[in-house]
């Protein structure tokens, strides 16, 4: 019973000694051509020998070159945005302009990332709508600074951008617009940007590209209500420009529900302010009153005061 006990150990040993013995050479491949799928997965050797930025594809081709480049980190993005304001951000915007700075940077590294006039409009309306009742105005301005150099951006060629592209749809209209978009007025400033976007399969949409149209159409008289606006967001994406709508459907909204937010918080700041200057009228008012009664007492008393020596002067005189 013993032998017979060692010699299954032996067996089931030995059988699991060569579940990592090497095997012999020979090339394996997984094939699904067996399922109902019909598909072929690569062998486990052409994995092993994939290279970054070397795939026969149009992607690869393009933005191949970038293998290895050396792209900046939000933590040090942020550490220059605060190095570069010199200042502590109020408590209040703390949070959200740290979500800035980091969003910002994000985009701006990506390879497929493309500065135009549209994107320059969207991220100067978000930080004027987001930082536009700041406690200390100048403080507001430099953050404004600090972030487009952490983010290796020219602030001025950014609003000299976005400026032209006003003056350019300054007192157009909603066809006008759509024409330039769709191709039809390519010598526009629109139109180039528009035509660009349509020829680069690449092209990669940002929240402030989104935002830049939700200015433009705020130019030219739409109503500026969420409702309105995503139909009119999905056409000129998916329509004009040929692209997906719905993160730019998705970004409309949370502009507005974010400006409806800050809207309804500058509203109870102003009734705040209301308030804070009422009583400080009525305090004022109390001591103007206990001012003129402390007078009137003074009065009072200084003639009781005059009163009283004329009437010793009297009595001594006679």
């Amino acid at each position: 019973m013993k032998v017979q006990n060692k010699a299954i150990c032996f067996l089931a040993l030995a059988s699991s000694i060569d579940a990592f013995a090497p095997q012999p050479a020979g090339r394996t491949s997984v094939r699904l051509q067996e399922t109902p799928l019909g598909l072929d997965l690569p062998s486990i050797e052409a994995e092993l020998q994939y290279q970054p930025g070397k795939a026969d594809t149009a992607f690869a081709k393009k933005y191949g070159h970038l293998v290895g480049a050396k792209v900046k980190t939000v933590g040090e993005a942020f550490a220059d945005f605060t190095s570069e304001l010199g200042f502590a951000v109020n408590a209040l915007y703390k949070n959200m302009v740290t979500d800035i700075v980091g969003t910002t940077h994000l985009i701006v590294v990506n390879a497929r990332f493309q500065k135009d006039a549209v994107w320059s409009l969207g991220i100067l309306t978000s930080l004027d709508l987001l930082l536009k009742n700041y406690p200390e105005a100048d403080i507001g301005e430099k953050i404004v600074s600090a972030l487009f150099k952490s983010a290796g951006l020219d602030e001025e060629e950014v609003r000299a951008e976005a400026k032209a592209l006003e003056d350019w749809a300054q007192g157009k209209s909603k066809e006008e617009i759509e024409a330039a978009l769709s191709g039809a007025d390519s010598s526009s400033p629109l139109g180039k940007i528009a035509a660009g976007v349509k020829e680069d399969e690449f092209w990669m949409y940002s929240r402030y590209f989104g935002i830049g149209l939700v200015k433009l159409m705020d130019m030219v008289g739409i109503e500026m209500d969420k409702d309105e606006v995503y139909p009119i967001m999905e056409d000129w994406m998916q329509n004009k420009l040929g692209k997906s709508h719905l993160t730019a459907c998705n970004d409309s909204d949370l502009y507005f529900k974010i400006k409806g937010k800050l809207d309804m918080m500058e509203t109870m700041m102003k009734e705040i302010e209301i308030r804070e200057k009422k009583r400080m009228a009525e305090r004022l008012e109390k001591k103007a009153e206990q001012a003129l009664r402390a007078a009137d007492r003074e009065d009072k008393l200084k003639a009781e005061v005059e009163a009283e020596a004329a009437e010793k002067e009297t009595v001594k005189a006679e």
